[in-house]
């Protein structure tokens, strides 16, 4: 008889896990074709316990989508400061000499208010730009996961992140250009405006809605890059933490220790993240502050040089803000009971294939 369940993860790194029916004992012809009603009652509760939702399912993905407003929203904003004087070591290096400089000067002209200038902007548009690229990410993993099979999503899972991230930060940078925008021209021009209800409407009266997208072309070229490290570098690092670092398998982990190595896995991928994105993050800042210019004459007036002024602030933002964001996203997680899938294995089927088991 059929007695017992065990949890396994399928051989897809991307699907959930699920329970299996174990069989304890010999079967003869006369064996039932599968479990008592009670069991399959039991399964069902054990799987209702442990999660709340299935892998895949739209609750999953709204869900996602939830956890990338958090992450997002909460972290940019706390960043502001931060941010402020990095936008303003790029359009005018020649004031704003270093970030301790640049804190000094922002400090002793506006005051400590000064310091928040742009946060309803940051906080509206990154907590949409976190939607679109954590719910859509989940996504498009899955889709492209369906579409590539269970063994080659094992083999080009670093591509699939990839393609992925890509494909989900296209759609996010749409609904941030807007208001990263406004951000800009709050934090930059001296005297343009001091809140988005002041900006929206002025920038709308001199260029129209271009005011809003013309920047989202430079947009793609800083964020598609830094999101495809971003995941890519964090799903490949845990997978690596895991496997060389962590001294015990990821399922005998607490949860606490899990969140630990999501943090350690984003600071890593948001020093690499910063590097990759920056130039392309220069070129926005002075693209959204000045009228009629384009991204290419921005860029060849900034020079390489210029292209990478307040890369050290970056880094540091970037660092923390990565960190940050898969912390509170994975919390969110654990909060929600939503499935967790851990690290990719190589599927038995492809372990066969390649003479690595009997």
């Amino acid at each position: 008889m059929f007695s017992s369940v065990a949890h396994l993860a399928r051989a897809n790194p991307f699907n959930a896990p699920h329970l299996q029916l174990v069989h304890d004992g010999p079967s003869g012809p006369r064996s039932p074709p599968g479990p008592p009603r009670r069991s399959r009652h039991l399964a069902a509760a054990a799987v209702e316990e442990q999660y709340s939702c299935e892998y895949g399912s739209g609750r999953f993905f709204i869900l996602c989508g939830v956890g990338g407003i958090i992450s997002c929203g909460t972290t940019h904003t706390a960043l502001v400061p931060l941010d402020l004087v990095k936008c303003r070591m790029q359009v005018d290096p020649q004031k704003y000499k270093g970030i301790f400089n640049g804190f000094s000067v922002t400090l002793k002209e506006d005051g400590v208010r000064g310091l928040a200038k742009g946060w309803a902007p940051t906080f509206i548009g990154y907590s949409m730009q976190g939607l679109c690229k954590f719910g859509f990410y989940e996504v498009f993993k899955v889709l492209y996961s369906n579409m590539l099979g269970e063994e080659n999503t094992y083999l080009w899972r670093t591509s699939l992140y990839l393609a992925a991230s890509a494909s989900a930060e296209f759609f996010a940078d749409i609904a941030l250009a807007p208001m990263e925008a406004a951000k800009v021209r709050i934090q930059t021009q001296p005297g343009y405006a001091n809140t988005l209800r002041e900006a929206v409407p002025k920038m709308y009266g001199e260029e129209g809605l271009n005011a809003f997208y013309k920047g989202v072309a430079p947009l793609w070229m800083r964020q598609i890059p830094y999101t495809m490290m971003k995941f890519a570098c964090f799903e490949r690092t845990v997978e690596a933490l895991y496997k060389f670092v962590v001294p015990k398998p990821r399922s005998e982990c607490s949860k606490a220790e899990q969140l630990v190595v999501t943090f350690v896995a984003g600071y890593i991928a948001g020093v690499f993240c910063a590097i990759v994105s920056h130039p392309a993050d220069s070129v926005v800042s002075v693209l959204n502050k000045e009228k009629g210019s384009t991204a290419s004459q921005v860029l060849q007036r900034l020079g390489f040089r210029g292209v990478w002024k307040g890369l050290f602030a970056r880094i540091i933002m970037i660092g923390t803000l990565t960190a940050l964001q898969w912390f509170i996203y994975d919390s969110v997680k654990v909060y929600f009971r939503l499935p967790r899938p851990p690290p990719p294995e190589m599927p038995e089927s492809l372990k066969k294939k390649l003479g690595l088991t009997e």
